[in-house]
């Protein structure tokens, strides 16, 4: 069963968005930093969208850490994944800073009854400004070694992981927000530098979110639209069983395949489990219009998503911040602060 997730326009549920909220088709959320002030605020809109909902939810953020982190008072500021390498010791100690990251991350997301941050990034810090610090290395050996303690971390909190952006953003330079970017590198070049990440841990993450990116030497759709990337490498060559997100249909990258609601068949035709269609209120009302004829009263309330990927049981915020685990993360953080 296919899903949409939408977004929010602010820090409380209008009525636009309760009508929204209540449709067969929607599966899920992501809030962004103009839907957060503060901790009690956030804890009571994650509440109201849930008690809004039709469907089971999952709710989602980017909360990566250093520029991409939505939530910001009151929260750990957590260093952007390339700083790991450089404030490490050693090589067991990147990977014990990138597990402790994981765990901090997560276990505070899920403290707001947040299930997922979109998270890891697992890209080369290549030509990409987009992607850049984002990432946690500039080649696949050390993206993969830090990636798994990041995941393991997660993991530890009760989250689950979702890897992004497949097969590898981070070795073109176009951003896909604003642009479309094509990567015209070969097969065999792709295969060697972007993807071992993602063949040497399909069996850790439990999603992925491809890539806005066209890599004409495999296909001309962009990776998200592309049933050759989907179904063809992720699912059959590298054997991946987890739930494939769209990245964000409003993207300028995804206009390649035309229109809101053609993007989303698109991206579910090749392979997407849930299509995002956030920032554009109109264009994610013509996708639940659209889609509304695959939801049949006999499927709903289906969610293969709210299945695979719903949130185990975290820690409250208060038990949370008196847990010895998270003072040794406040710890550790410090080093990141301070340039140790």
């Amino acid at each position: 069963m296919t899903a949409v997730m939408i977004d929010l326009q602010g820090t409380e549920i209008t009525s636009e968005e309760r009508e929204l909220l209540a449709h067969p088709a929607v599966g899920g959320v992501i809030y962004f930093s103009r839907n957060f002030t503060d901790i009690d605020q956030l804890h009571e809109l994650v509440r109201q969208t849930r008690a809004a909902a039709r469907n089971p939810l999952i709710l989602a953020v980017d909360h990566e850490g250093g520029r991409v982190q939505r939530f910001r008072e009151g929260f750990s500021k957590i260093p952007a994944m390339g700083a790991i390498l450089t404030h490490a010791n050693s090589r067991e100690d990147a990977q014990h800073c990138a597990q402790e990251l994981g765990w901090l991350m997560a276990s505070e997301v899920l403290a707001m009854d947040i299930d997922i941050s979109f998270a890891p990034v697992m890209d080369m810090n290549g030509v990409s400004e987009v992607i850049g610090e984002r990432a946690f290395a500039k080649d696949a050996e050390h993206v993969t070694l830090l990636a798994r303690s990041f995941i393991k971390g997660m993991h530890q909190a009760g989250m689950k992981a979702t890897g992004k952006h497949f097969p590898g953003h981070g070795s073109v330079k176009a951003d896909s927000h604003i642009a479309m970017p094509v990567d015209e590198r070969s097969w065999e070049e792709i295969l060697r530098t972007d993807l071992p990440p993602f063949i040497e841990l399909a069996n850790c993450m439990d999603a992925v979110m491809p890539a806005h990116v066209i890599y004409p030497a495999v296909d001309d759709k962009p990776a998200g639209f592309s049933a050759r990337w989907l179904q063809h490498v992720l699912r059959a060559q590298l054997g991946f069983k987890g739930v494939i997100f769209s990245d964000d249909l409003a993207m300028a990258a995804a206009t390649a395949a035309g229109t809101m609601p053609e993007r989303a068949i698109a991206a579910l035709d090749a392979g997407c489990d849930m299509v995002l269609a956030c920032n554009d209120r109109a264009g994610a009302k013509a996708v639940l219009e659209a889609l509304e004829p695959r939801f049949t009263e006999a499927h709903k309330g289906a969610n293969r998503c709210y299945e695979h990927l719903a949130k185990c049981a975290g820690l409250g915020w208060q038990t949370l911040r008196n847990h010895p685990r998270w003072h040794q993360a406040q710890l550790l953080l410090e080093r990141f602060a301070d340039g140790s």
